[in-house]
């Protein structure tokens, strides 16, 4: 499993358009992402997360850097703490091996307390094959909206443009399961 994402995945499609509309969006580029280290990914996270300013901080994560902000989450300084965080797809413990170079990502569980976000949302697809078993077993106490065959939320599944994630980064009382353009 490839750590990059292409021009086409809906991650790249939401900065722009937040930045099209006059928002700060940054869209960090983690090192080595075919043999991630957690070290080097949370030191960038955090320069990036130094970067945002005053108004309201949104973390948007997928895949591995969901599991990347469960990580840092539990050490962030206070300083860098963020308003919401969006967990798309966050990876099941079977996912985590030495052939996809992520097992130092590998999270035990989850501790809502130590999010470090006053509010967290996820979004999971019932047939990601990267997902835990019960996507909501272990976000429990935390929003969580199922996607009921969006795979593993990428462009294969016609992810690319997604209004719904669009929309709830501008308004947390937005559903993100709005569907993408396809």
């Amino acid at each position: 499993m490839a750590h990059r994402r292409p021009r086409e995945h809906w991650l790249w499609w939401l900065t722009e358009e937040l930045r099209r509309r006059g928002e700060q969006a940054l869209y960090p580029q983690f090192p080595a992402p075919e043999r991630p280290s957690v070290d080097e990914w949370v030191e960038l996270l955090h320069a990036e997360l130094a970067q945002l300013g005053d108004r309201e901080r949104v973390v948007v994560c997928h895949s591995l850097g969901c599991a990347l902000w469960l990580r840092a989450a539990r050490d962030l300084p206070a300083e860098l703490r963020v308003d919401r965080v969006l967990l798309v797809s966050p990876l099941g413990a079977q996912a985590f091996t030495a052939e996809n170079g992520n097992e130092e990502f590998r999270i035990g569980g989850v501790d809502r307390e130590a999010l470090a976000a006053g509010r967290v949302r996820v979004v999971v697809s019932a047939t990601d094959p990267y997902a835990p078993v019960d996507p909501r077993g272990w976000s429990a106490g935390v929003d969580c909206d199922v996607l009921p065959d969006a795979g593993h939320i990428t462009p294969a599944e016609g992810y690319g443009p997604w209004p719904g994630v669009l929309d709830w980064c501008l308004d947390e009382r937005t559903p993100v399961a709005g569907h993408a353009e396809r």
